[in-house]
């Protein structure tokens, strides 16, 4: 009887709000004014990149090919730009919910530019005009090696903006205490994501202290969450796990919801995979999350294979004159060979020898015995802030990363890869559990979530949630994210000793 009584009252609730809601449909508040700019200067920058780009690389072709003609060439341009922006747009890549934040924002504007190439490429070949598709091959990369920088730097100071408060979007969160406040303490450890959790509500509106959960106050109870959204103003609604939540009721909220200039966010709860594995479909009129097993191998893992031996062996030669000065001081700091091997484990706990700068005096090993009582690591990982092994040229080395470049070998050998996870010791691995042993089904990489997350300032169990969540979502875009920040990372030196 109970439960029929407490369905009821829900109904009633329910029906009250969305009669409330619905005479005050416009009232909700305006997109803030910084994310209308941030919008707009996005999409100016990337119509004036493929306008410039556009003109700049058909007035050299024209010199080269006198087959173009101006009025020809100026019909080209026009109709590579409108297939460019076009194709842009129609890959939602200024979408305001992806600008800013995560690599969903370069893998759709990396799908946008694929997509003008095959649309331009096809007709290039229908029409056959002479030269022509030898300069859409030509403009459309360089319009990425633009384009991509050009969204890179328009993210700095909506990032750094965020890290000091502003340019965040309010968050009413609402479910159980446990998954709320991990909501919050994720948004407050990644600002530059821009979530600000500033109210709450819960099954009996109570917090942990009775009017709050880690110092955001509980505004009410779940069942009357639509009308606290449309008196609050908050522009997120973050739905978290609760026994509360049911079908009905969620899509009872969302109908709620409409109109209300809030979006409404649903965390399922039931595993951390992300990207490009999700995939909703319906089936039998039911909407259904499907995920994809990891992409460990097909095209993409055979493009990211050629990615890495091509980008080693480029790397290694532009950065040889680099490497002999760093191999000469070296040999003048300490006595003692200039690499360091050591035994690691790769793909699927195949061992192989990775090779480092030497930092440390030659009998570092035998030393580390004596040093246990003053281990500063994370109960697996040995790790010193100030380890009296390492040398004078050592510590400089360490800082930048600079003793990690001879790995290039390995990743041109093929037991590494560019990106990937850290590349663990055997007797780590001894210690693994099933689950952390899913680390190793992809190569250990030069670069890797773990190093532009706070490298060694990580603990174990943030470690290795990044290298887990780096085999469940792998992609390409993700590759490139993380090697773009990698440059950052190093040379702040920030978490390397």
């Amino acid at each position: 009887m109970s439960e029929q009584v407490r369905a009821a009252r829900d109904v009633d609730g329910l029906r009250s709000t969305l009669n409330t809601l619905s005479e005050h449909r416009q009232t909700h508040p305006p997109v803030a004014r910084w994310e209308s700019r941030y919008r707009y200067a996005v999409i100016t920058a990337d119509v004036l990149t493929v306008v410039l780009v556009v003109i700049a690389v058909g007035v050299v072709t024209s010199m080269r090919h006198t087959a173009f003609g101006p009025l020809s060439l100026a019909l080209l341009d026009i109709l590579t730009v409108v297939v460019v922006v076009g194709s842009l747009a129609i890959n939602r890549v200024w979408t305001s919910t992806v600008l800013g934040q995560g690599a969903e924002e370069f893998r759709r504007l990396g799908r946008g530019l694929f997509g003008a190439v095959v649309a331009l490429g096809l007709g290039a070949l229908a029409v056959d005009i002479p030269g022509a598709r030898l300069w859409i091959f030509v403009v459309v990369p360089a319009i990425a090696l633009v384009a991509f920088p050009m969204r890179y730097l328009l993210r700095r100071p909506l990032h750094r903006g965020r890290s000091e408060g502003r340019f965040l979007l309010s968050v009413l969160a609402a479910g159980n205490l446990d998954t709320v406040e991990d909501l919050i303490h994720r948004t407050k450890r990644v600002a530059h994501l821009g979530w600000r959790v500033d109210a709450i509500c819960t099954i009996d509106g109570r917090g942990r202290s009775g009017t709050d959960v880690d110092g955001v106050p509980v505004v009410g109870q779940l069942r009357e969450l639509a009308e606290h959204v449309r008196r609050g103003g908050y522009r997120i609604v973050a739905v978290t796990p609760d026994a509360y939540w049911t079908p009905r009721r969620l899509q009872q909220l969302a109908w709620a919801l409409e109109g209300s200039g809030a979006e409404m966010v649903v965390s399922p709860g039931l595993m951390e995979v992300a990207g490009p594995r999700l995939h909703m479909s319906a089936v039998l009129g039911m909407p259904l999350l499907r995920v994809s097993e990891p992409a460990l191998s097909g095209f993409r893992r055979l493009v990211k294979e050629v990615v890495d031996r091509v980008g080693a062996l480029v790397l290694l030669v532009a950065l040889a004159p680099l490497m002999f000065t760093v191999a000469a001081f070296v040999m003048i700091d300490s006595r003692g060979p200039v690499f360091y091997r050591q035994r690691r484990v790769g793909k699927t706990g195949v061992p192989f020898t990775i090779i480092k700068f030497r930092t440390m005096v030659t009998n570092a090993d035998a030393l580390r015995a004596r040093l246990a009582s003053v281990d500063e690591g994370n109960g697996v990982l040995f790790k010193m802030k100030k380890d009296p092994r390492i040398t004078k040229v050592g510590t400089f080395l360490r800082r930048y990363s600079i003793d990690e470049l001879p790995q290039l070998f390995n990743v041109l050998a093929g037991s590494m890869s560019l990106v990937g996870p850290r590349p663990p010791l055997p007797e780590e691995t001894a210690k693994y559990s099933s689950d952390v042993r899913r680390r190793l089904l992809v190569k250990p990489g030069l670069t890797g979530l773990w190093q532009v997350s706070g490298r060694s300032d990580l603990s174990w169990e943030e470690s290795i949630r990044l290298d887990l969540r780096y085999v469940e979502d792998w992609s390409l875009a993700l590759d490139l994210v993380i090697m773009w920040k990698t440059f950052r990372a190093v040379f702040g030196g920030q978490g390397a000793y």
